[in-house]
C-alpha cells in the first residue's frame, strides 16, 4: 500500500522516513540532532524515524542533554 492511499477507515497513512545513524550519537553535534526534531522542537517518534529502540533512547538522552546545556532550544522561535 502506498503512503498516499487510503485505508478502509478513510485515514491516510504517514510516510515512514528512514533517518540512519551510523556513528555515536553525540550531544554536541547540533546539526545531527536537529534532523530528529520537528519545526516546533519536539522529538520525532521512533516509529517515524525508523531507529532501533537502543538508538532512540540514546538520541533522546543526547537531545535532552543538549537542551540543558543550551546547545538546542526547548521550543523553536516559530512557536514563541
Amino acid at each position: 500500500m502506498r503512503p498516499t492511499q487510503q485505508r478502509n477507515n478513510g485515514m491516510k497513512t504517514q510516510k515512514k522516513v528512514k533517518r540512519i545513524i551510523d556513528s555515536y550519537i553525540d550531544y554536541k553535534e547540533s546539526k545531527q540532532l536537529q534532523r530528529f526534531l520537528t519545526d516546533q522542537g519536539k522529538i520525532i517518534p521512533r516509529r517515524i524515524t525508523g531507529l532501533t529502540a537502543k538508538q532512540h533512547r540514546e538520541l533522546v538522552q543526547a537531545i535532552k542533554r543538549a537542551r540543558q546545556l543550551a546547545i538546542l532550544p526547548f521550543v523553536s522561535e516559530a512557536v514563541k
